[in-house]
């Protein structure tokens, strides 16, 4: 039987009136279930509600009403704040807000020295973070030295220096090119194919949700879709009326498809397209 990881109940979050701006409702009665081990993709068009979901799963925020569990652990429950930190880390969109440091392995060693990690298991932890974001040979390098890509890895071993169970993702290929955003989602599906991760990976990228286990559709505060990813991919025109595109090459094969040139309504990837042709 699966163990559950993170579970949302009828959560909702209001963003109070700041200045010239009303209050506004975020996230509206969001339901779900997250299991160990589940490699989960959440898609939404800018103010679907996904970024401030996923502040709420590792209690930076709080809901306004409802309630996130983390194996359990009640975010709005002060006592468990350090724990369900500890379970589910998560990596922000821009890398520098999350260094503090001048050195790559002082930077990665800064949450577990925070946490109290002895000084032996401190070292053994930053060497195995670095080799698990293959960053190894830049353990002495000072991180504004290095490309966008190889910060993000940066921080995402501080991360799992940490050694949580699972790994939630705010758009963390947001600012990089296509060779820093090829680095950190094989970084992502090594994490979850060998080590056995649970990964939440919220995205704009449609190639990016190709290979989770479960992609999530938000769409104004609430979710629309919750399927595999050929099951969401397949509904091009629901993803266009929401604001969303699909991947390239599942457009190309649902046009195929169409034109009765093509066996099946998606193709995920560029080789499925190719044998299948």
């Amino acid at each position: 039987m699966k163990k559950i990881m993170i579970e949302a109940k009828n959560v909702e979050y209001m963003y109070e009136a700041y200045e010239e701006k009303d209050s506004f409702k975020a996230l509206k009665g969001i339901n779900l279930t997250i299991y160990e081990g589940e490699y989960v993709a959440i898609l939404g068009h800018n103010g679907s509600g996904k970024s401030t979901f996923s502040k709420l799963l590792n209690g930076l925020e709080k809901p306004t009403s409802g309630h996130i569990l983390v194996r359990g652990m009640n975010t709005k429950e002060e006592e468990h704040t350090w724990d369900i930190r500890k379970t589910c880390g998560l990596v922000f969109q821009n890398p520098d807000n999350q260094m503090v440091a001048t050195v790559v392995e002082e930077d990665v060693a800064f949450g577990p020295e925070n946490l109290g990690v002895p000084t032996e298991e401190l070292h053994h932890r930053v060497e195995e973070a670095l080799r698990l974001v293959e960053m190894e040979d830049f353990r002495l390098r000072a991180p504004h030295l290095l490309s966008g890509g190889q910060k993000q890895r940066v921080a995402i071993a501080g991360i799992l220096a940490m050694e949580p169970d699972c790994i939630i993702l705010d758009e963390p290929t947001a600012m990089l090119d296509p060779i820093g955003r090829k680095e950190i989602m094989r970084t992502l599906n090594r994490l979850h194919g060998e080590d056995g991760k649970t990964v939440v990976l919220i995205t704009h990228y449609m190639e990016e949700a190709v290979h989770a286990d479960r992609v999530i559709v938000m769409s104004d505060g609430q979710i629309v879709l919750d399927d595999v990813p050929r099951n969401v991919f397949s509904q091009v025109s629901r993803m266009r009326s929401l604001g969303l595109s699909v991947p390239q090459v599942t457009e190309l094969s649902h046009k195929l498809y169409k034109a009765g040139l093509y066996p099946e309504p998606c193709a995920l990837t560029v080789e499925e397209l190719v044998e299948n042709i």
